[in-house]
């Protein structure tokens, strides 16, 4: 699997909480093979799920952690195309990284 990293400044993290959601997002604790993957919730989930869609552009958010291993929070973003992109926060709900994947990348 290729991932291709971009890093984005925290600047855009607070336009997009100060737009509030940009989009309805799905999010499940679904994931990786160790099984401990805790979702994000309340407030938090609606937060990371803000900073994700503004930070890809558009999608679906498919599925979240908090207390990742790259990050605080994780956000999993599927865009219409198939292709899916890894955004990583840290406590503050600003942006760390953004991995995309491409349609067929596993």
């Amino acid at each position: 699997m290729q991932k291709k990293a971009k890093l984005i400044t925290a600047g855009a993290v607070d336009a997009a909480v100060a737009a509030g959601g940009t989009s309805a997002a799905v999010a499940s604790g679904a994931g990786d093979d160790d099984g401990n993957e805790v979702p994000i919730t309340g407030d938090a989930l609606d937060r990371a799920s803000a900073v994700a869609l503004d930070a890809t552009g558009s999608g679906t958010v498919t599925e979240t952690e908090e207390g990742d291993e790259d990050s605080y929070y994780e956000v999993q973003v599927t865009r219409a195309d198939g292709s899916q992109v890894d955004v990583q926060l840290n406590q503050d709900f600003e942006l760390v990284r953004v991995e995309e994947e491409g349609p067929n990348d596993d």
